[in-house]
This record gives C-alpha cells, sequence and structure tokens, in this order.
C-alpha cells in the first residue's frame, strides 16, 4: 500500500529498491528556505544492514503489511528459538538476530507475537514486562540508602541488572523485555 514518507513510523516495513527494510527513526527536516524532507533510518530485514533515506513529504513509498499471529515459545536450541502458532500447532523457528536483546527474556510457554512476511518471520515482539527472580545481588552498604541508589544484581537468566538497595537475593522482580530495566518488586 503506497503511503507518504511522513507518516512512516519506527516499527513501519517498506519496500524499497526491491528489499524490505523495517523504519528505526523517522525525522521531519523543515529548512528554512525550500520543502521539507523526511530523513529515514532504516535496516535492512534480512541482512541487517543499516541504511538513511531522504524522501520528499509528499513522495510516497510502499509500506508492507505483515501478518501478526501470536505464538508460544518452546525452547532454544543453538542460536535458534522454537515457537509454536496457537491457532494452527504449526511450529517455526526463529534467529537470534531476529528477536535481538530482548530473545535473554523468553521464558518457556510465554506467548509472544510475530511478525511474519510470505511465511518468513521477521520481528518477535515479548510482553513489555517479564517477573524474574534474583540469583546473585550485593549487600547494602549502610548508610548509601540516603541517596537514590541502585547496585548491580543478576537475573536467574544471567542478566545483570541494577536494582534498589532493598532487593536481596531470593526477590521476585519485574523487568522491562524492550531494555532490562527494573520496573517494580513483583507482587506475586
Amino acid at each position: 500500500m503506497k503511503v507518504n514518507a511522513i507518516t512512516l513510523r519506527a516499527g513501519n516495513v517498506i519496500e524499497h529498491n526491491g528489499k524490505l527494510w523495517v523504519v528505526t527513526k523517522n525525522e521531519l527536516n523543515q529548512p528554512g528556505k525550500g520543502a521539507s524532507v523526511s530523513q529515514i533510518e532504516m535496516r535492512d530485514i534480512r541482512s541487517g544492514n543499516k541504511d538513511n533515506v531522504r524522501f520528499r513529504t509528499q513522495e510516497t513509498v510502499e509500506r508492507v503489511r505483515l501478518e501478526q499471529s501470536d505464538y508460544q515459545y518452546l525452547y532454544a536450541e543453538g542460536d535458534d528459538f522454537h515457537f509454536m502458532n496457537q491457532e494452527t500447532f504449526e511450529q517455526i523457528m526463529v534467529n537470534t538476530d531476529v528477536i535481538g536483546a530482548p530473545a535473554s527474556f523468553l521464558q518457556e510457554g510465554m506467548i509472544v507475537e510475530v511478525e511474519t512476511h510470505e511465511g518468513e518471520p521477521l520481528g518477535v515482539r515479548l510482553p513489555t514486562h517479564v517477573t524474574m527472580e534474583i540469583t546473585e545481588a550485593e549487600p547494602v552498604i549502610k548508610g548509601q540508602t540516603a541517596t537514590t541508589s541502585y547496585k548491580p544484581a543478576l537475573l536467574e537468566n544471567g542478566v545483570k541488572v541494577m536494582v534498589p538497595p532493598f532487593i536481596e537475593v531470593g526477590t521476585r522482580i519485574v523487568i522491562k523485555t524492550e531494555d532490562g530495566t527494573y520496573v517494580e518488586r513483583a507482587k506475586d
């Protein structure tokens, strides 16, 4: 479907020069003189190469529609993750490169949204928050609680995260999957 370049947002997938690209950033530049241009930073879905392209705001680009389905995470095998479609029970394999950094927060049985184009998985969206347990945490230094301070801690999946001083080993906390930051103590 043809759309104006000015309407593109991060996460949109477009077809450009015969390849599929995911938009990572879109800035509108309005010079004092002349027409506005849309500066788009995008990444090739298959190769991972990045590119910056300028479009005039009234220029149209081909936006690609992706199919989105719920899949259940089954298991990991090396750099590949296996998922099962919730409706058809069909299994697919997705490489770590497609998932990115949030792959470390996948938990068995977790429901994720997989975006596909012509049957090929292009992206995996995890839930925004996940609950994990602290396996290692540094002890609190007396007198350090007067200011807002954080200490490093190790999660059950081996990821390091900065947590408030009152968090101890065995505490379950809520983590933001997008960037791996502490949100709150789990209420369970």
